[in-house]
């Protein structure tokens, strides 16, 4: 897509958002200053008729996001859990965009499924029932597996959507370099890293191979957890475009007035499920990064369902630890660990005053605390955060991207649970448990074990690799002698320790095993 078509794109996204009657509609939601308003009206109104009709039949904004295409109706749906953000009204109207939006037919479903299976949907399925659920990307069908005779699910992606994302992340990719060339302050925040973490993030997601294979892990680590559950792939059963797991029945969590003639503990419910996410980011490494209301369910049992898991995040352990401790910290009010954290992880750079960070956190962590969490504004907690990080000029950090963001949808669903709870309190067992798990003795010595792991691995290859370097030292330019004398006194040093390294390395494998 050239600039042309990226422009005109853009062009049209605007004129999408006046035509519908989104463009009011969202500024005021989102609380944006009048001579903001003043200018979309005034630049929106000779665009409008270039802008896509949408379904009239849908809210103003839920008809725009429709009507441009999946890309927009992922940014809708995360808007859809922050009502503290986006305002009640326009967020109990962006809700149909997790699971009810209009499907495809039947006839192309099937044909997919035909198509990936290479044999006719009777064969595989003795009944296939029409969708109970369709979102931006696949819809799901009720079906019957032929050859055992129980019920399943069936994913199956939407006729074209590869295309559509595809043309979507190419105008975001454009609008990011557009930013950097015309606001370059706003390079610490790396829109073309994140746009291409974003693009990576949705490819996964149009492969259902690697959604199941998603879903596989995730059950195998969270087999163990009480009162949560991942159903299980059939494997027989699933392709690139369509995805086949066991039915599992239950309440959808976005049905709050459902869920109160039940007998459930709605407050606890949601503290369950911001522990659950926490413990599986830093327990795990790998957890859920789509935790809306549409992607959950409550069994008969009182279990937590999760569902769908196309976007997955993954980080590392010192990440986990660095993520941790700065949790605890803001939990235990101690601010200045929390800026020596970032400062020791590299994300607030070296030559910003440690102090005046700390004293910065804070003025963010301190109106949290002794608050009754409906008070608590999120939208100018944000809009503070994002003005500290400009001052000190931090980075984003691509790789933190999915983990902040499913925070916010977390608590965002727990909050429609219960608005009065507070993500910081629910969250301290959970991240207190993994530190005293993690920061101490057995810590240590698991990362030694780690350590020595490696270094006995390449054991073997110690004395090659010094051949190597010995050998390359003298293939190069002549150098001066003493210079030289230096370089292989080096060298030889590197070999020798390399070759102790490597034999301790075996000798305390050898010590643990016994």
């Amino acid at each position: 897509m050239g600039v042309f078509a990226n422009l005109w794109r853009l062009a049209r996204t605007g004129a999408t958002f006046q035509r519908t009657g989104a463009m009011e509609e969202a500024l005021a939601a989102l609380d944006a200053p009048r001579s903001i308003r003043v200018a979309a009206r005034i630049l929106g109104w000779p665009l409008g008729p270039l802008g896509l009709k949408g379904d009239p039949a849908l809210p103003p904004v839920v008809r725009a996001l429709t009507a441009l295409g999946p890309a927009y109706v992922k940014f809708g749906q995360t808007l859809s859990t922050r009502p503290d953000v986006a305002g009640p009204k326009l967020a109990r109207e962006l809700r149909v965009l997790q699971d009810r939006i209009a499907p495809f037919p039947d006839a192309e479903a099937r044909a997919t499924v035909e198509h990936e299976l290479g044999r006719p949907v009777e064969e595989a399925f003795s009944e296939f029932g029409p969708p109970v659920a369709a979102a931006s990307i696949a819809q799901v069908h009720p079906a019957i597996e032929r050859e055992t005779g129980r019920r399943v699910a069936v994913k199956i992606l939407r006729p074209g959507v590869e295309r559509a994302f595809r043309k979507d992340v190419e105008a975001f990719h454009f609008i990011a370099r557009t930013i950097e060339v015309l606001a370059p302050s706003s390079r610490r925040l790396r829109p073309t890293a994140v746009t291409r973490h974003f693009e990576g993030v949705v490819t996964t997601e149009l492969d259902l191979r690697l959604e199941a294979s998603a879903a596989a892990e995730f059950k195998a680590n969270t087999a163990g957890d009480a009162g949560f559950r991942v159903p299980s792939v059939l494997w027989g059963l699933s392709a690139k475009r369509m995805m086949t797991l066991e039915w599992v029945d239950g309440d959808p969590l976005g049905d709050v007035d459902l869920l109160a003639t039940r007998d459930l503990d709605l407050p606890e419910l949601g503290r369950f499920i911001i522990r659950s996410f926490l413990r599986h980011a830093l327990r795990d490494g790998f957890f859920h990064a789509d935790m809306h209301q549409g992607n959950l369910k409550v069994a008969k049992d009182g279990t937590l369902v999760a569902l769908d898991f196309g976007i997955m995040g993954r980080i590392d352990p010192y990440t986990r630890r660095v993520y941790a401790e700065i949790l605890l910290g803001f939990l235990m009010k101690d601010y200045r660990r929390v800026a020596e954290v970032h400062f020791e992880a590299g994300y607030v750079p070296a030559d910003q005053d440690l102090e005046t960070f700390a004293q910065a956190l804070r003025s963010i962590g301190e109106p949290i605390f002794g608050q009754d969490a409906s008070r608590i504004s999120m939208a100018r907690l944000l809009a503070h955060l994002f003005e500290v990080t400009e001052r000190f000029g931090m980075e984003t950090r691509t790789e933190l991207i999915l983990l902040q963001r499913t925070m916010v949808v977390v608590e965002g669903v727990s909050r429609t649970l219960d608005p009065n709870l507070n993500m910081w309190k629910a969250a301290q067992p959970v991240v207190e448990e993994w530190m005293k798990a993690n920061i101490g003795p057995k810590a240590v010595k698991r990362d030694l074990e780690a350590t020595f792991k490696v270094l006995s691995r390449f054991g073997p290859r110690m004395p090659e690799m010094a051949e190597k370097l010995l050998t390359k030292l003298a293939e190069d330019e002549p150098i001066r002698v003493a210079d030289q004398g230096l370089e292989l006194r080096r060298a030889i040093a590197v070999g020798v320790v390399a070759g102790l390294l490597g034999g301790l390395a075996g000798a305390v494998l050898v010590a643990l095993a016994l």
